[in-house]
């Protein structure tokens, strides 16, 4: 018998007597403080994005020791630094803020980056970063953050800050090249509701 015959006169289990495929797991994640630790796994996921989108105008990767130095530099600041942890430990993104130019007037104010990992967008997990950044922001006593986000490829990011009450404000055109073309920028600004006030220049 042919082999191709063979599988023909193979015997089809019925329906209600065929094993049910593993049902998917729900996607959940923890949202947690960073780590030092955690930096190379930031480091993997912010990479792919220098490498393949405009979403960031890096053109270089980052290295782990610059990613070690922008963490000290933030948690010296104290300002937040997220990463969201699957149930098995995996880094699924992160959210952090900086702050907005370097004059002490500005410590009010904070500029928000969010990244995830390719597995886990689409998911709901960026809404569920910025969310906590902006909690996180509001207990420290920060009144403004803003948002600057590519005008091309993007719009997803631009769409969520919306829903989260950021307006735009401003762009820019063709300040940006990358991939031989050149990018502008959307400024958005979502005033925020301290808990407290601010007393000193980022904690310091």
């Amino acid at each position: 018998m042919l082999e191709e015959e063979y599988e023909k006169s193979r015997r089809v289990l019925p329906l209600h007597l065929r094993r049910a495929p593993a049902p998917e797991r729900p996607f959940s994640y923890e949202i947690r403080s960073a780590q030092r630790t955690d930096m190379a796994d930031v480091r993997e996921i912010y990479n792919y994005y220098v490498t393949n989108s405009v979403v960031t105008l890096d053109e270089k990767k980052w290295s782990h020791a610059k990613w070690v130095d922008k963490f000290d530099h933030l948690h010296k600041l104290g300002l937040p630094f997220l990463v969201a942890v699957s149930p098995t430990g995996q880094i699924l993104g992160y959210g952090l803020v900086s702050p907005w130019t370097g004059g002490s007037g500005y410590r009010y104010t904070v500029e928000n980056s969010i990244y995830l990992g390719q597995a886990a967008t689409g998911k709901g997990l960026g809404r569920g970063l910025l969310e906590a950044l902006i909690a996180a922001c509001e207990e420290l006593g920060i009144r403004e953050m803003v948002a600057v986000i590519s005008d091309k490829g993007a719009e997803a990011s631009v769409a969520l800050h919306e829903k989260l009450g950021f307006v735009e404000v401003g762009r820019m055109g063709r300040v940006g090249f990358k991939f031989g073309r050149w990018l502008g920028t959307i400024y958005l600004q979502k005033h925020l509701h301290p808990k407290k006030k601010r007393r000193s220049l980022f904690g310091r």
